[in-house]
């Protein structure tokens, strides 16, 4: 698919104007914030006083008191006994970002109350996602008496039973989608439970993890336990938090908000050496480090420690005190990262390569692909390619010996884990949650599952909603674009899923000095009512001779570019309609 083949615009706009009038008006004078931000907070259902305020000014008092969390208080307690009687504890974590982030924080926090500590991360490919019996067997030798599994556990019902049999107790941290039996757990801590009285239900398994250790300081205080109220400042956690919330697209609202805000602000500052080395290595040291480039320069390092190495190697770089150990291992992981880009980058051009052999291939509501030449590890980032190119729930399985384990990832229509379910006759098991999800599968089973899965898809959502979509926040005029308002716009930052950065759009704009610059960049003077912007688009060079002196509407967010030392408003243009 290129952009030649492609008719202007390139996606549907979504443009809803809701009767909020008077609540916009009310918030620009509440908070002293222009319409253009106001109708944009009241776009984003965010429509009275006290949600603009936690959302414009995220503060960690208004995290939600973590003992509303169901089996917070009991998860606490067992932990409490286990540190007192000098019990042996693993915590046992997941290979991704986000698991890796949690198992550090927790490992930080709980290695201060207790030298009987240590922790575990699978190898992806030799043992896989979970808690293993053989694992299990590993730690009773070690005389361990207490398990925390955190970025899984919820769905380990038999590895749990096998654990208590042999006298190991457990305490789950859990984001993923409930099953219809829980662990015979301690505690089982996840806020998607229905009965869990947290009022956010969109935490990353780090945010829950963070929740705990606030429950955990708080019980250790209420004991005593630090002199002269010397106890640790959590504050100082939040880089990591932040990169693990991110890292999991988890959504950027309620308390992820907060975690993400005020860890970005840590990263920026750079003081722990892990994240200052991964920034040097990155290239990004010394620059404002926002949610885009924590999620491009950032986080794949640390995930691909986890995807076709050690995750071991990210999670002793976020420990480590030393600057040049640090340096050692950012390194490291920056050659993973290396390695994993061309490995995806491969494994994409084989799919592509069979997509353009498939007739009808337009008439697809899922994409689900194999081979035995692909690295587990990186299934899940081309899932995610294909789901950005062509707005279609993607599957990719990497086969060995006769069994597929593979990732999927879903556009915001479709629930992949309810649609999982339905196809649950077809898996060796399956797990994950609204947009994401990974499975086990015999290889003779992956046409057929593809096939249900159509089906399924078919059923459950329309055709014509499987597109590509821009979602406009407001429209404006181009005299409305200036310094003043982009700066406003900081303010409805850090930017990700469920809170993307505002695009706006402009009606009836002229079009001059079409160019293409760089990888085939659309540099182009937009022009109306005597006020002129230049603007971006990136990718679309193709289309400069068919916008050249037309009269458009366009979609945008703007920005600041830096160049040569020199500043300027530029509009980032995400699409184009012509008129004339």
């Amino acid at each position: 698919m290129t952009a030649k083949a492609k008719k202007l615009p390139t996606t549907q706009w979504k443009l809803k104007e809701a009767s909020t009038d008077n609540i916009a008006d009310s918030l620009s004078s509440e908070f002293g914030i222009s319409s253009i931000i106001s109708r944009i907070l009241t776009q984003r259902e965010i429509a009275d006083m006290e949600s603009a305020r936690r959302y414009l000014y995220p503060s960690l008092n208004d995290l939600y008191p973590p003992l509303l969390m169901k089996d917070m208080k009991v998860g606490v307690g067992r932990l409490l006994k286990a540190i007192h009687n000098k019990e042996k504890i693993v915590i046992y974590g997941d290979y991704d970002a986000d698991g890796i982030t949690s198992v550090v924080i927790l490992y930080k926090f709980i290695g201060k109350l207790t030298p009987h500590l240590s922790f575990y991360i699978p190898d992806r490919v030799e043992e896989g996602y979970g808690l293993k019996t053989k694992i299990i067997d590993k730690f009773k030798a070690e005389n361990t008496n207490l398990i925390i599994t955190v970025d899984c556990g919820i769905s380990d019902i038999e590895q749990i039973a096998y654990a208590q049999s042999l006298g190991i107790e457990t305490i789950v941290l859990d984001h993923h989608e409930i099953p219809e039996i829980l662990p015979d757990a301690v505690a089982t801590i996840n806020p998607n439970q229905t009965d869990c009285g947290f009022p956010f239900k969109n935490l990353a398994a780090v945010g829950i993890a963070y929740n705990f250790i606030i429950a955990l300081r708080g019980a250790l205080r209420k004991e005593g336990f630090w002199k002269n109220d010397d106890y640790p400042n959590l504050k100082e956690y939040l880089d990591i938090v932040a990169l693990g919330t991110i890292g999991d697209i988890a959504p950027l609202v309620d308390e992820n908000r907060i975690f993400a805000k005020i860890g970005l602000e840590l990263i920026t500052e750079g003081k722990r050496p892990g994240i200052k080395a991964l920034k040097e290595v990155s290239g990004i040291d010394g620059q404002n480090i926002d949610s885009f480039r924590a999620s491009f320069s950032l986080i794949p390092r640390i995930n691909a420690a986890g995807r076709i190495a050690s995750a071991l190697d990210a999670v002793q770089l976020l420990l480590t005190e030393d600057i040049d150990e640090a340096r050692s291992l950012a390194a490291k992981l920056d050659g993973y990262n290396r390695r994993r880009q061309s490995m995806e980058k491969n494994i994409l051009n084989d799919i592509l390569d069979n997509i353009r052999k498939i007739p009808d291939f337009e008439k697809l509501n899922a994409l689900v692909f194999s081979s035995e030449k692909w690295h587990p590890g990186i299934v899940g980032i081309v899932a995610s390619r294909l789901v950005d190119l062509f707005s279609r729930p993607a599957f990719v399985i990497s086969i060995n010996g006769g069994i597929g384990k593979g990732s999927g990832r879903s556009i915001s229509e479709f629930n992949i884990h309810q649609g999982l379910k339905q196809c649950a006759s077809l898996l060796l098991s399956y797990g994950g949650h609204y947009r994401a999800a990974g499975i086990s599968i015999r290889e003779d089973d992956i046409d057929e599952f593809s096939a249900l899965l159509n089906g399924i898809i078919d059923e459950s959502i329309q055709t014509q909603d499987m597109v590509s979509h821009t979602l406009i926040d407001t429209e404006c005029r181009l005299s409305d674009i200036n310094l003043a308002l982009i700066n406003e716009m900081t303010m409805l930052a850090p930017f990700g899923c469920d809170n993307p950065e505002p695009i706006l759009c402009a009606r009836n704009i002229q079009v001059s000095s079409p160019l293409i610059v760089g990888n085939n960049h659309l540099k182009m003077k937009l022009t109306s009512q005597g006020i002129s912007r230049d603007s971006i688009w990136f990718s679309m060079g193709s289309f400069m001779d068919a916008i050249a002196g037309a009269n458009l509407d366009v979609a945008f967010t703007p920005q600041i570019n830096y160049w040569n030392g020199t500043s300027d408003i530029q509009l980032k243009l995400k699409d184009v309609a012509i008129l004339s």
